[in-house]
């Protein structure tokens, strides 16, 4: 592998993604996206970001035609249907099985909060990015959930 970190020591054979790997010790983010003050050290990781804007979710479950924007999600999704749990050694039949047993898997590394569900964990982990992805088209207020802005929504309407 011809590209060598000198601060860390690994080494690629790629020049870009030694390049990118380089940027986590400059700290530099030359990939921004237009919409927020999102900026990313790596293509990548930009058109990832995009995806929560567009709502775009290319990759699908061939069992259960669910669909996921990135596809570390879909790899995760596929375990449900064999039950195996991929935060630790322990599998459930059903994800039912999780909650009932009082499981809190998904620990929020910022805060220590636990959650038995990873779709709550990762909104919940907007409250620590300040991240609100979710904008109303009536009057430019953002919110970190969707449900808050179909809440928000309801304001224009009048709708109870």
């Amino acid at each position: 592998k011809p590209y060598q970190c000198s601060q860390c020591e690994k080494a690629f054979s790629d020049k870009s993604t030694f390049i990118g790997h380089q940027r986590t010790y400059t700290g530099e983010k030359p990939y921004q996206w237009g919409q927020c003050d999102k900026a990313f050290s790596q293509n990548d990781g930009l058109i990832k970001h995009q995806r929560i804007h567009t709502g775009e979710k290319p990759y699908q479950c061939g069992q259960c035609d669910k669909t996921f924007s990135q596809n570390s999600s879909l790899i995760r999704h596929h375990k449900t249907h064999t039950g195996e749990k991929p935060q630790c050694s322990k599998a459930f039949s059903k994800h039912s099985n999780v909650i009932h047993t009082g499981e809190k898997p998904y620990q929020c590394n910022q805060c220590e909060k636990a959650f038995s569900d990873k779709s709550t964990f990762i909104r919940h982990q907007t409250t620590h990015t300040g991240e609100k992805p979710y904008q109303c088209g009536q009057c430019d207020k953002t919110f970190s959930q969707n449900y808050n802005l179909k809440l928000h929504q309801r304001t224009h309407t009048g709708e109870k």
